[in-house]
């Protein structure tokens, strides 16, 4: 992305290496499949995968919670409204994208899928929010959190800065959604500049092409 999203997958318990990769470079377009598994296990084309592949339980894909769990009093209210309309449109993208996936707005009690709207600015480091998976470390934009058990995730928390531009937070607020699902590798390449993964580009606000395939491809209807 245009501003890097950062990724903490729950590294003890996945047994990530600190640093692992965030993105990977490719030269030109790559097919369905090799696509599919770079932005879910960090697989170079014709390489293995860097991570482990993690997925939500089977028996929670139908019915996955999405809502703001915490708002900082100064993060502002304009960029609250947008923030809110992102995410009922993101979660409208992923529910019709044909993935074996529904997602639900809640409201109340503590959703599968967390929002923390932060104070912290642009380089500045968490604090506060009680969610160990994000306070302590460092934020850009957003950063998004999983815990996971073996390959099924527990549940993930997304933070956005409160230096998020009027222009990013559709953008945004999708393709941290979409990592939250177990997409987390970014792409870098200037044939995929459009991509909801693109490493240096930050304009998708649809899940489609082969961002939808790589969805449906994780999350497949039997």
């Amino acid at each position: 992305m245009m501003v890097r999203l950062f990724l903490s997958v729950c590294l003890l318990v996945c047994g990530l290496p600190a640093g692992a990769q965030e993105f990977i470079t490719v030269p030109g377009r790559i097919s369905d499949d090799a696509f599919y598994r770079l932005v879910s296990c960090a697989a170079p084309p014709l390489g293995e995968c860097n991570k482990p592949q993690i997925f939500w339980p089977e028996d929670a894909r139908l019915s996955l919670s999405v809502g703001i769990a915490q708002i900082d009093p100064t993060f502002p209210d304009y960029k609250l409204n947008l923030v809110d309309a992102a995410i009922d449109a993101a979660i409208d993208e992923i529910n019709r994208s044909g993935a074996y996936l529904y997602l639900e707005r809640v409201y109340e009690g503590e959703p599968d899928i967390a929002f923390y709207l932060l104070a912290t600015e642009q380089g500045g480091i968490i604090q506060g929010t009680g969610n160990p998976r994000i306070d302590g470390h460092d934020l850009a934009i957003g950063r998004v959190a999983i815990r996971s058990l073996g390959d099924e995730i527990q549940e993930a928390a997304i933070a956005l800065s409160m230096d998020i531009q009027r222009r990013e937070v559709a953008s945004v607020v999708l393709e941290e959604l979409v990592q939250a699902l177990g997409l987390p590798t970014d792409i870098q390449s200037p044939a995929y500049l459009t991509s909801l993964f693109s490493e240096t580009g930050n304009t998708a606000v649809r899940l489609e092409g082969q961002d939808a395939e790589a969805l449906r491809r994780h999350y497949p209807v039997y």
